[in-house]
């Protein structure tokens, strides 16, 4: 089950794109590859509310329709309800299941609401939580030729330090991470799932 956050946070844009819009191409990527290997996909955008789904589609009819539901989708300037998102999962299967989470985990305020209901998801799923890394922080941080570049360093390192905490933090409850930047996160999100299915945890 992919689960893709439409909150405030998809708004962001990381190298020049829309968080929102590399969580669709994630999203649509490990669907086609995991319904070509016969596994059941279903996705949900949500932030507070369903904003989009797609339940008991396979094969060429599953990209189609995530692509219509995807259609029009914006991210809303609002918070996400991530004590809902377990009763959603619940909704779809009660077996056991791959439950990809693709939603911001670069700050621990962000992360508070989903570090909260992770537990209730490892504790019956395989969980991953893919996020996009800013891949501008690390080239920031090595700048030090000027005061302004100190600062700029020193604000990029501690972004770079709470991303690794919420990471971290995600891996103690029993989730998998996966982070990069846009262009590098579909595949990055695919070579995890494939992990999985070769380690026969899937």
């Amino acid at each position: 089950m992919i689960v893709a956050d439409t909150s405030r946070t998809a708004a962001a844009r990381i190298a020049d794109e829309p968080r929102l819009d590399t969580a669709w191409e994630a999203s649509l990527l490990l669907a086609a590859l995991a319904s070509h290997a016969g596994d059941r996909v279903d996705f949900l955008a949500w932030d507070r509310r369903v904003r989009g789904r797609v339940q008991g589609a396979s094969g060429p009819a599953l990209l189609a329709r995530m692509v219509d539901a995807m259609a029009g989708i914006e991210a809303e300037l609002i918070e996400a309800d991530w004590a809902s998102v377990p009763g959603q999962v619940r909704q779809v299967t009660s077996r056991r299941a791959l439950v990809v989470l693709l939603t911001a985990a670069d700050a621990p305020g962000n992360s508070r609401g989903l570090l909260t209901v992770l537990p209730q998801l490892t504790a019956r799923h395989t969980v991953i939580v893919a996020s996009v890394a800013d891949p501008t922080i690390v080239a920031s941080a090595r700048e030090r030729g000027s005061l302004d570049e100190v600062y700029a360093a020193a604000a990029a390192e501690r972004a770079r330090l709470d991303a690794d905490r919420v990471a971290a933090a995600m891996r103690r409850l029993g989730a998998i991470t996966v982070a990069a930047p846009p262009q590098e996160l579909p595949p990055a999100l695919a070579d995890a799932y494939l992990e999985l299915k070769a380690a026969g945890r899937l």
